[in-house]
């Protein structure tokens, strides 16, 4: 589910909306035009879904706004405590999602993205800038470990204010410990999320990524994972889903379809036909390079090519 709102879906979508907020936490205030990433709704059976390799419909269309051009930085903040003995939010956990950024850039599978156009002559590259990062530990006072949406947009200003100022060709990640609770909807409604928001003058895109190890059923696809941490491998894929749809429609006014769903949410909890299972029972459908030399597993939802209209793990092969 989404909350872009265009006119053929407005009626359905203020529908939705009021009844997500009459589950919300009264403490909370909810940013009313971020995009959400859907709880998986496919299971997790003995293998990920693959997906069907047909058109998706509605078709996705560009609606008169920019796209993310040249090679956006990606700043990783990470929220909360990443040094705990729970084998999952630890250094070890950080460095599955650093890798995951370094290999996006230029891979394959970021390429799907190259086919969407935008205003002004934007394009979308495929190639990521610099990753910059920083743990920001917890804000003070009672909302330490439940965040708002407007604790999110604090914590990017904050960052910001203290790394050089804000970047407009950026992407801000909020990357939560499995402790932090999101109330607007994290593990309930949604997985993650992205928007827009203008921070010292300057348009920021930013994104809500949460440790899925807070509720494996709902924001992962398999209960043990490529690199043995079945939470932060979850949260490689939601990332790498926010990742795509803030390049193809970053100001949420260029690429999605008449129900207001954008290019990843029309892929989203299903990985393609082309899975290898591994030793441990866990499946994974790309291997991308590290910053070291090496190389590491991934299992990352598929997207939706612009030309077409049809899921891919794979831009450069067409694998579906």
């Amino acid at each position: 589910m989404n909350q872009h709102f265009p006119l053929a879906a407005m009626a359905l979508a203020l529908g939705l909306a009021t009844a997500a907020q009459a589950h919300e936490s009264t403490d909370n205030e909810v940013i009313k035009n971020r995009i959400i990433h859907r709880l998986n709704d496919r299971g997790m059976g003995d293998q990920p879904t693959a997906g069907s390799t047909g058109q998706a419909t509605p078709v996705i269309t560009w609606h008169g706004g920019p796209v993310m051009s040249g090679a956006p930085n990606v700043h990783l903040i990470w929220y909360g405590n990443w040094n705990q003995s729970n084998g999952s939010d630890t250094p070890s956990g950080q460095q599955i999602i650093r890798d995951l950024v370094y290999g996006l850039s230029g891979s394959n599978y970021l390429s799907i993205n190259k086919g969407y156009t935008g205003s002004g002559g934007s394009v979308v590259s495929g190639v990521l800038g610099t990753a910059q990062e920083a743990s920001v530990g917890y804000i003070s006072g009672s909302r330490a470990k439940r965040l708002r949406d407007s604790d999110i947009q604090s914590i990017v200003t904050s960052y910001i204010n203290s790394h050089g100022g804000a970047q407009s060709n950026a992407v801000y990640f909020v990357l939560t410990s499995s402790d932090v609770n999101e109330t607007s909807g994290f593990c309930t409604q949604y997985c993650g999320w992205h928007t827009q928001a203008t921070i010292n003058s300057t348009s920021v895109k930013y994104s809500f990524v949460g440790n899925a190890n807070r509720c494996l059923s709902g924001c992962a696809a398999q209960s043990v994972s490529p690199n043995s941490n079945a939470g932060v491998d979850g949260m490689a894929s939601v990332l790498a889903h926010e990742l795509e749809e803030t390049l193809s429609d970053p100001e949420l006014n260029a690429w999605y379809d008449s129900q207001g769903a954008e290019n990843a949410d029309k892929c989203a909890w299903t990985f393609g036909g082309a899975q290898t299972a591994l030793s441990n029972g866990s499946y994974y459908n790309m291997t991308l390079p590290t910053a070291t030399s090496g190389s590491r597993h991934f299992l990352i939802q598929r997207n939706l090519a612009a030309s077409n209209s049809k899921c891919y793990v794979d831009g450069v092969t067409g694998q579906q």
